[in-house]
């Protein structure tokens, strides 16, 4: 997780930070209709990289915003889902999601 004193004084800087590449951004969308497994998150973001997808996770998970849940089985399954942090950008994100559908409509 990021120590406080390596934030940006700026609050909105500091969100751009956490969340503010275009694949973090989806990535949260995608989560927020529940648990997802690495290649279902794959699958459900068209374009994207395995090196992005694995470093945005990687991040997000150490910056406390996306739990990584592995289970001790053959084959091995790891799980991605939000945690309370996470889960809290859901306004944001929804917001967002108003103002683009708003924009579409108005050109």
């Amino acid at each position: 997780m990021i120590k406080n004193e390596d934030l940006p004084e700026c609050p909105v800087a500091t969100t751009v930070q956490l969340i503010g590449s275009k694949w973090k951004l989806l990535i949260l969308r995608e989560l927020f209709a529940g648990t997802k497994r690495y290649n279902e998150l794959r699958r459900s973001l068209p374009g994207i990289s395995q090196k992005v997808l694995t470093s945005s996770l990687k991040s997000m998970v150490a910056d406390g915003i996306v739990l990584r849940t592995a289970y001790p089985e053959v084959p091995p399954r790891v799980e991605y889902s939000l945690t309370d942090l996470g889960e809290s950008m859901r306004p944001v994100i929804m917001t967002m999601e108003q103002w683009g559908l708003d924009y579409k409509l108005s050109l």
